[in-house]
């Protein structure tokens, strides 16, 4: 537990501190393949991606899917991606970072879009729970915003100041949440987005976690 009114970073997960480019990719293209979609590559999946997910699939598709056809993608998506995500790992010097941030008597969370149930028990078995006040995945329906969730996420944790918040993520979305409670962000280059759709977000876009939590540092103060 960080000291009370400490600096707390909010931490995405997919992407950011779980390097998991190649099972997202692949899930992703498994979904598409259900529709009869071309497969995409890395690059351009980290080109058009956006939040919410079915906005995404519009930018390939030319069309929103029907219910019926995210009902079936978003299925198949997470079963692929349950399958793929054993051979990914942490980001490269995660472990180090959270244990550093922590042993200096600050506070650090997870809000994730992944499902809870699945998150907790990988989070878990990565022995990095101990670093976490709390950690938080989606529940409910999948396909929206994390701004809705980080507002219950924040007021759930105790002693922390939005305004001495800073969250990490990969996503233009992650900015968008911090906007939404009063705290700042950093974006990572690694996960979902490249460079370019991530600065259209306005905050400071970095290109390793090491910068990204030295940013949130000074941001913090």
């Amino acid at each position: 537990m960080g000291k009370p009114g400490a600096a707390h970073i909010v931490w995405d997960w997919n992407g950011t501190l779980f390097h998991d480019n190649d099972a997202i990719i692949g899930a992703t293209n498994a979904a598409f393949a259900e529709l009869g979609l071309e497969p995409i590559t890395l690059e351009r999946y980290r080109e058009l991606y956006c939040v919410p997910v079915p906005k995404f699939y519009e930018r390939l598709m030319g069309r929103l899917p029907t219910e019926a056809e995210w009902e079936v993608m978003d299925a198949i998506f997470h079963r692929y991606y349950a399958e793929h995500r054993v051979r990914c790992g942490l980001t490269e010097g995660a472990a180090d970072l959270l244990l550093d941030w922590q042993s200096a008597g600050r506070s650090q969370s997870i809000l994730s879009m992944y499902v809870h149930e699945e998150l907790v028990p990988l989070v878990r078995g990565f022995g990095i729970e101990t670093h976490f006040v709390r950690v938080d995945g989606r529940t409910g329906p999948s396909g929206g915003s994390k701004a809705e969730h980080m507002v219950r996420h924040l007021g759930a944790l105790a002693g922390v100041d939005p305004g001495r918040t800073v969250v990490i993520g990969d996503a233009a979305d992650d900015a968008v949440a911090a906007l939404h409670v009063g705290a700042r962000a950093v974006l990572y280059t690694g996960g979902s987005h490249g460079r370019a759709s991530l600065e259209q977000a306005g905050v400071p876009v970095v290109d390793s976690l090491v910068e990204a939590v030295a940013l949130a540092e000074e941001m913090a103060a």
